[in-house]
């Protein structure tokens, strides 16, 4: 079978086509025909070296996959050849930029049936961060006031959608390029943060803050005395602390997405009944995936791509 892999950590030149066996699924696992993988800044960090997950080279990245089981291994019992799933795959192992891939049973979920299959892989890994950064991290509760700063990408989407749906107020930050797709999903007040200082942006205290861009350590301290006393200050970008306040019970919680299969089928229920959206920017092949990766090196990648084998 084709893979996309890399031998030795480096720049997206290490990336390479390759033949390489067809993987037998063993206990607890399944076999997938991939239908599409989703690319991740993660990829690119694993790729580069600079995100300290412990892969084993030569690795295939794309670790949100959607497709078919193709083989069932022993101790599977809810799932069956042909039934089309998505999931996020443990990160360490190898990931769906392949056409066919190995992955643990609970780490699969039945896909959304009012999505195409394919695109359905740009669902899992976003929505999960979205999830626990909202509810399992913030708490977020009905008729709090969310404050997210950077909400233009494919998490921020969710997170609107998903803390409207909860019944909290949403403010949330976007570039000009990016405002009118925030304003869609549902955000209360969008405010351009190339024209307004970000701790201008909010007229009175939110309960929860949540940061998903690349600002710098001092910028996000400023924003702390945004949120109330006893709020949450809730982040993604791991590779900065996330600040908070003990004087004023400020918590502080830094989010690194789990897989939760449960958690997913209850995202795919929200895609099927219409309260969440699956956006694609574009779809590339499998052998695009090494100019991908330079593009999102440089920050040049706007949404959500997917890879198709």
């Amino acid at each position: 079978m084709q893979a996309m892999r890399f031998h030795e950590i480096g720049g997206p030149e290490v990336l390479r086509a390759e033949e390489i066996q067809l993987p037998e699924p063993g206990a607890d696992q399944v076999r997938l025909r991939v239908a599409a993988s989703a690319f991740n800044a993660a990829d690119n960090g694993m790729r580069a070296g600079f995100l300290p997950i412990p892969i084993q080279l030569p690795h295939v990245p794309g670790y949100d996959v959607s497709g078919t089981v193709d083989a069932v291994g022993e101790d599977v019992h809810d799932l069956a050849v042909g039934d089309a799933v998505i999931g996020f795959l443990p990160m360490e192992g190898d990931g769906g930029a392949a056409e066919y891939v190995v992955a643990p049973a609970r780490s699969l979920t039945a896909a959304p049936s009012r999505v195409d299959l394919a695109n359905a892989a740009a669902l899992p890994s976003v929505a999960l961060t979205a999830w626990q950064a909202l509810f399992d991290e913030g708490g977020l509760q009905a008729g709090q006031r969310l404050f997210i700063v950077g909400a233009g990408g494919a998490v921020g989407a969710h997170a609107i959608r998903l803390a409207r749906r909860a019944g909290a107020h949403v403010i949330a930050t976007a570039s000009p390029r990016s405002a009118s797709a925030v304003r869609a999903a549902g955000a209360d007040e969008v405010v351009d943060h190339t024209r307004t200082m970000l701790r201008d942006a909010v007229a009175e205290p939110v309960d929860v803050l949540l940061n998903l861009a690349p600002i710098s350590p001092e910028e996000f301290t400023a924003l702390v005395p945004l949120v109330r006393d006893g709020g949450v200050v809730v982040s993604t970008t791991a590779f900065m602390t996330t600040p908070g306040d003990d004087e004023r019970g400020v918590r502080a919680a830094t989010v690194f997405v789990r897989p939760n299969s449960a958690r997913l089928t209850e995202i795919v229920r929200l895609v099927d009944a219409g309260d969440l959206a699956v956006d694609v920017t574009r779809r590339i092949p499998l052998s695009d995936l090494p100019a991908l990766h330079a593009e999102g090196a440089e920050g040049r990648i706007a949404g959500k791509v997917i890879v198709v084998p």
